[in-house]
């Protein structure tokens, strides 16, 4: 099967949609099973095949029977319809292989529900303007793509983006803890035309069950959850996996930030660029958390760049976050760049959100890139600086962005404030003089000649 599933001829969407358009009068109209069986068959046709694993319980988190839909049954059939009409009117250009216009409906319809998700967003999804800075930088100097992976991957957003910066990736790679949005994550690359063949999406645990453990990837990115709990030290194994064992501690079980990065850099191949969101802390924390950092910079010497991002631009939370990359075979490998690109001039506000915008991207990335130092933006500090403040990497540590305060000149505010004073007399006298024709009392004090 060239998609990796099939359908009967009345099985199509069309079909569905002009049974629910039916004369009620004349025949039924009803449509929840028809589409349900529908949904079933695509699964079924899969299994014994290959593409079984990508299709299995892929709809299992769609409930046509919600009351969430409609109360009565006619009411959820209705909504239904409604929804396959408004479908059935748009022109998907299947035959544009330039347009993606299902994919990024659907893309679109993932981020207006994250926006309204709360805490519950930053599961499955980035926004597109991180993800965008995620890409380019992954894929810097590259056309092509043999692997791209992500440990974290939600609803794959990240791994379709990076798609977009080359002109061909291989193989997409992904691991979701969250079963539903392991789901959408699986739907996304469908509906983004990638074919079954070329993904590999598994749902575990990625820190206590990695399930691509073997293999070693030329882009990794990711957005891990921000300060995780993890089993740590209570997993004996732990101490001994080939992922942590080297740096001589484990990541706090409170914050699993950097058992994500440890775990990025072992799937990391020596050709590979690995670019990932974590929160500030792991800038400056110490305790096990210096002892990795220092490990990374010092021995390894893999980070290659540090980047500072706005407040709240992720959905569900408002902390500042940074952008960490790491190469295992830096091109300058005695400097690592910082970037600080949380000022208020390099984002716009979007109701309660911050956004970057494309020029923010583009300057992110073309510093990155150069390796420029741009007054109060960036700075290529020498790995002896960054030891000289003990493997801090918080970023105000190295570029400057301080403003100096405009010199007060004492004269000129004792000049002004008598030019106030003479002011407030003229204004004073006016308020009197209107006082005295509407024959009220002046709302202030009136000092009697000579007092």
């Amino acid at each position: 099967m060239k998609l990796g599933y099939f359908l009967k001829p009345n099985e199509l969407f069309s079909e569905l949609a002009k049974k629910g358009n039916a004369d009620t009068e004349s025949e039924s109209n009803y449509i929840i099973e028809d589409l349900q069986a529908v949904m079933n068959h695509i699964e079924q046709s899969t299994q014994n095949t290959e593409s079984e694993d990508d299709f299995n319980a892929l709809f299992e988190d769609l409930d046509l029977t919600s009351t969430k839909i409609g109360r009565t049954v006619g009411a959820r059939n209705e909504v239904i319809v409604k929804i396959l009409n408004h479908l059935d009117k748009i022109n998907f250009k299947l035959e544009d292989i330039e347009a993606d216009v299902l994919g990024d409906a659907y893309e679109y319809l993932i981020a207006k529900f994250a926006a309204g998700a709360g805490k519950s967003a930053g599961e499955f999804y980035t926004p597109q303007q991180v993800s965008k800075i995620l890409a380019k930088i992954v894929t810097t100097g590259k056309k092509k793509l043999k692997s791209v992976y992500d440990p974290t991957c939600g609803s794959d957003s990240l791994l379709l983006r990076v798609a977009r910066e080359v002109e061909d990736v291989s193989e997409f790679y992904g691991q979701e803890l969250n079963r539903t949005t392991y789901n959408l994550a699986r739907m996304n690359m469908i509906l983004h035309d990638v074919h079954y063949r070329k993904f590999d999406i598994q749902q575990e645990d990625t820190l206590e069950n990695p399930q691509h453990l073997e293999k070693r990837f030329e882009a990794v990115v990711a957005n891990p959850p921000f300060s995780a709990h993890w089993k740590s030290d209570a997993n004996p194994l732990n101490s001994t996996d080939e992922r942590f064992s080297q740096y001589g501690r484990l990541a706090p079980k409170t914050k699993a930030d950097y058992a994500f990065v440890q775990h990025m850099i072992h799937q990391l191949a020596d050709n590979g660029t690995m670019a990932t969101v974590l929160p500030h802390g792991v800038l400056f924390r110490g305790a096990s958390e210096g002892v990795i950092r220092k490990y990374l910079i010092n021995e390894l010497n893999y980070l290659d760049a540090v980047i500072g991002l706005p407040a709240n631009i992720f959905y569900g939370t408002s902390i500042p976050t940074c952008i960490l990359v790491f190469k295992k075979c830096r091109e300058v490998d005695d400097n690592i760049v910082f970037i600080d690109a949380s000022g208020d001039v390099h984002f716009r506000k979007n109701g309660n959100q911050n956004e970057l915008r494309d020029e923010d991207v583009e300057m992110i990335v073309n510093t990155y890139r150069k390796r420029e130092t741009i007054d109060k933006y960036s700075y290529v500090a020498t790995l002896e600086e960054i030891a000289e403040n003990d493997y801090n990497l918080n970023i105000p540590r190295y570029v400057d962005t301080f403003e100096e305060e405009e010199e007060i000149i004492l004269e000129n505010v004792s000049t002004r404030l008598i030019a106030i004073d003479d002011d407030l007399e003229d204004v004073n006298s006016e308020i009197i003089g209107f006082c005295d024709e509407l024959g009220i009392v002046p709302p202030f004090k009136v000092e009697e000649d000579g007092e």
